[in-house]
């Protein structure tokens, strides 16, 4: 296991760096991941984890079974860590996010990662979290995209709902008080995840970051592994 603590400067060029691939909107266009195969219809475990949930602020729609490769469904797994009962561990290489539980285990996540995840690891926090967050491209994103111009902080951004590059859920990632621009946070795309994607976030589908959101406390660590 591979761990690298993060300098400032490392962390926050390496934020910059996300910033201007975040404000992609989490486009999913893919470069590589698994083929996706089918649960029968009749198997109440997916279900379950992955139904509609049509109370929410803006109702979100089931996954199809097809989108979501098995091995990047949620699931709890034997995890030997030395890391706190809490942490959460992006393991970037194999698309998985673990958030640590007690007696050797975690429950396991599948994500997509932008391109600009792969670049940097280290460890940091997650400084706060925001259900049905607006979505702000930053500056150098609306220099290339005059027409994001709209969504700038000063007309107060994005307004939540299914198509914010966010989603459902969102979680701020700071090192020290300083912002990182990366964000773990919800999509509504479950054929991206297990891929790399055009954007530097790191995606759940909206009914995984939702459980993650739910279980997840402020100032939890989180550890960014390249290997």
């Amino acid at each position: 296991m591979l761990e690298k603590n993060l300098s400032r400067r490392t962390f926050v060029s390496g934020a910059i760096t996300l910033t201007g691939l975040f404000a992609a909107g989490c486009s999913t266009t893919a470069t590589q991941g698994p083929k996706a195969s089918a649960l029968p219809a009749s198997d109440k475990s997916f279900a379950l984890s992955y139904g509609a949930l049509p109370n929410e602020k803006f109702p979100i729609p089931a996954v199809r079974p097809e989108k979501l490769a098995p091995q990047f469904r949620r699931q709890r797994v034997i995890y030997k860590t030395s890391e706190p009962v809490g942490a959460l561990i992006v393991d970037a290489p194999n698309f998985y996010l673990y958030h640590v539980e007690e007696d050797g285990y975690a429950m396991r996540y599948g994500v997509g990662l932008g391109r600009a995840g792969f670049e940097w690891s280290g460890r940091a926090r997650v400084a706060w979290k925001r259900a049905w967050p607006t979505w702000t491209p930053p500056a150098e994103m609306i220099a290339r995209e005059p027409e994001l111009a709209k969504y700038s902080a000063k007309n107060g951004g994005m307004a939540p709902g299914i198509k914010n590059p966010l989603g459902a859920r969102a979680l701020y990632i700071f090192e020290g008080n300083v912002d990182t621009l990366y964000r773990l946070h919800g999509t509504a795309n479950a054929a991206s995840i297990g891929k790399a994607v055009s954007s530097g976030c790191v995606r759940l589908v909206n009914q995984d970051v939702i459980h993650l959101f739910n279980r997840v406390k402020n100032n939890s660590p989180i550890l960014v592994k390249l290997a």
